[in-house]
């Protein structure tokens, strides 16, 4: 009953994973306009994610473009799409997978040890899906940190971290989470027989009355 509670948690954690990868690689607040140096107020602030960029005014109106050629971007940001798109295929797959190997469905016979190889299959593949998309924003951050410390960084051009990013992170952390309590549906084996030992020796002759 403990196992199949702890990958019914899991599940849900992956499930919940991937709405947050889903929601942070759609929305365009990975980075936004960081307001240093005299210019603190300004009426227009500028935000940057994986697929456009907008602009936010002071008046609530906000202004989004479509980047429009891929070959233009810069390779963390190509990157980073490349990894996220395959973290949320990776976690659709493991997440079909898991489902047919859970204990409480029907999917996948009723042998439970193949049962158990099936959902820790799926959480071994969430693991890796956690991983590409902790890369992906591992990457991306770094690329944001080290723009923002270079003194050759125009001070009306730094960024700093958006809100989409932290999403992006809780969702690959509710990945890997969900992943490890499926991933620890170790399958065991049938216990062998076991008979017990006479310890008289068989007899040869037979005894005649």
């Amino acid at each position: 009953m403990a196992n199949k509670g702890m990958q019914l948690l899991g599940f849900a954690l992956s499930v919940l994973g991937l709405i947050g990868l889903i929601v942070g690689t759609i929305l365009p607040q990975w980075k936004m306009s960081a307001y240093v140096g005299d210019n603190i107020i300004t009426a227009i602030a500028m935000y940057q994610g994986l697929w456009m960029s907008c602009a936010s005014q002071s008046t609530g109106q906000i202004q989004c473009k479509v980047y429009d050629s891929i070959l233009q971007l810069d390779g963390a940001l190509q990157a980073t799409r490349a990894l996220m798109i395959v973290a949320i295929l990776f976690t659709v797959a493991g997440l079909g997978v898991a489902s047919m190997g859970m204990k409480c469905t029907n999917c996948g016979g009723d042998d439970r040890v193949k049962k158990s190889r099936i959902a820790m299959t799926g959480g071994i593949i969430l693991i890796v899906a956690a991983l590409c998309s902790i890369v992906a924003c591992g990457w991306f951050t770094s690329q944001i940190v080290r723009d923002f410390y270079n003194p050759f960084t125009p001070v009306n051009t730094k960024y700093e971290f958006g809100a989409a990013i932290f999403i992006a992170w809780a969702g690959a952390f509710l990945d890997i989470m969900g992943g490890g309590m499926l991933a620890a549906s170790c399958p065991k084996g049938k216990p062998s027989p076991k008979y017990p030992k006479s310890s008289r020796p068989p007899s040869s002759s037979k005894e005649y009355v």
